[in-house]
C-alpha cells in the first residue's frame, strides 16, 4: 500500500493557568468579562495551510472547499480558505487517525488566551492599538502564514488572515452563565464559534476578545482553522 503523505502542525505549548476572557468595552457578546482557568494545552503555531489541506484532499478523496480553484487562494502556504467547521474536524479526525495522537479544534477560551500571548488586559495581542497597515479588503491579496506576529506564545496570525473555526456552539450570551473552569460552550446551538481576524474585512485584524460564528456547513473566504491537541 502507498504511503500516505501528512504534516504535523507545529505545536506551541501554553500552560495550565487563570486569565479574563471577554470584555465590557466592546460588543455584548463579550461581556462579562470574567476569569476563566483553562488547564495546558498546545495549540497550533499557524493555521491549517492549502498545502496541509491538499494531501487530506488527495488522500481521503474528501471534497475541496468551495473556493479551491479561485487564483488568488492558490499559494501553498496561505491559509486554506472555505473549509466548513465539519470539514475542519473530518481534517482533525485524519490527522488523529495518522499519528495516534488527539488533534482537534480549540475551545474559544483556549483560543483566547492563546491569542492574548500572556497579555491579558491588551486588546490585540501587541497592544491597544491597531498597526498603520490594519486596511484589509478584497483588493489586498491573502498573506502567507506566518506574516503577522509571533505574539508572546510565539504563535502567528492570531488577529489577521482567516476566522478560525472553534468546537463551541456560539451563545452570544454564554458568558453569563459561563464555567469558570475549562468552559467548552453550550450543549446546542445552531452555530459554532470562529475567532480571529478575515483578510477581506476593512479592518483585518481582530481584537483577541471578538467573536463570531456561522452555520457549521456554511463556507466563507475569509474562514479556516488551526489544530490544538
Amino acid at each position: 500500500m502507498p504511503t500516505t503523505n501528512y504534516l504535523l502542525p507545529h505545536l506551541i505549548d501554553i500552560a495550565a493557568g487563570p486569565f479574563t476572557m471577554g470584555s465590557d468595552k466592546h460588543g455584548r457578546n463579550e461581556a462579562p468579562a470574567h476569569c476563566v482557568w483553562v488547564d495546558d494545552f498546545a495549540l497550533a503555531k499557524y493555521p491549517v495551510t492549502r498545502q496541509e489541506y491538499a494531501l487530506f484532499v488527495a488522500a481521503t478523496d474528501h471534497p475541496p472547499p468551495l473556493f479551491w480553484r479561485e487564483p488568488q487562494f492558490q499559494h501553498p502556504e496561505q491559509p486554506v480558505v472555505g473549509p466548513s467547521w465539519n470539514d475542519a474536524l473530518a481534517y482533525c479526525a485524519w490527522l488523529c487517525e495518522l499519528s495516534g495522537k488527539t488533534y482537534r479544534l480549540p475551545s474559544e477560551a483556549e483560543r483566547e488566551k492563546a491569542a492574548r500571548g500572556g497579555r491579558a488586559h491588551l486588546a490585540y495581542p501587541w497592544g491597544d492599538d491597531l498597526p498603520d497597515h490594519h486596511k484589509g479588503g478584497r483588493d489586498r491579496p491573502l498573506s502567507i502564514v506566518g506574516s503577522d506576529g509571533p505574539n508572546g506564545y510565539g504563535l502567528y496570525d492570531m488577529s489577521a488572515g482567516v476566522h478560525e473555526w472553534c468546537a463551541d456552539f456560539y451563545d452570544k450570551s454564554y458568558y453569563a452563565i459561563s464555567s469558570d473552569r475549562n468552559p467548552r460552550g453550550p450543549d446546542t446551538g445552531t452555530r459554532r464559534a470562529a475567532r480571529g481576524g478575515s483578510w477581506r474585512h476593512e479592518i483585518r485584524f481582530s481584537r483577541c476578545s471578538a467573536r463570531s460564528a456561522l452555520a457549521p456547513d456554511k463556507q466563507f473566504s475569509d474562514f479556516g482553522f488551526r489544530c490544538a491537541l
